[in-house]
């Protein structure tokens, strides 16, 4: 799906829907309880045939959700964070960042209607996602900012101690 050119600008992370810590919470909740359903299915349709708890899951998990490649890089006084986001839009996605952890929430709806003449058939898609990034430093979350370009969320967040010197003295003998 081709990106729109109102999802090609640079933004702050806030203009991304920043999310309090109360929703991703309820968000993630709500998410791990419908795929512990789907896993239980899966160990049921199994015949309850147990040792294959992880399995189900991660199987669960990729039926529900879409996946969501991440690199992250550092440079020299900020981590960059790039994310394929495939037919989301900004208004399609929720970035929640705190000093050490990145959330990318996604979830987007589409609906069609099909007229053969003798019934309407109404088709709707839902295409969710949802990624945890702990971060390999403590980051300023206030100072991130989000780029949204053919499918690609670029997030550049701000070391805690960039620029930070620290002077050696020689002694001497």
């Amino acid at each position: 799906m081709k990106s729109t050119p109102a999802t090609n600008r640079t933004t702050p992370l806030t203009m991304l829907r920043l999310a309090k810590g109360e929703t991703f919470l309820e968000r993630m909740e709500q998410i791990s309880t419908v795929i512990a359903c789907r896993a239980y299915e899966l160990f049921e349709a199994r015949r309850s045939e147990h040792g294959h708890d992880w399995e189900d899951w991660f199987r669960a998990e990729s039926e529900l959700l879409t996946p969501v490649l991440v690199k992250v890089s550092e440079t020299d006084g900020e981590l960059q964070i790039r994310a394929e986001v495939p037919g989301f839009t900004d208004k399609d996605l929720e970035v929640g960042i705190e000093p050490k952890r990145l959330i990318i929430c996604g979830k987007k709806q589409q609906s069609s209607e099909q007229d053969n003449g003798k019934a309407v058939r109404r088709v709707e898609n839902v295409d969710e996602m949802f990624r945890v990034i702990n971060l390999p430093q403590e980051i300023d979350p206030e100072k991130g900012v989000a780029t949204l370009e053919n499918d690609i969320l670029k997030i550049t967040l701000p070391n805690v101690n960039m620029g930070k010197k620290i002077p050696v003295g020689v002694k001497a003998a």
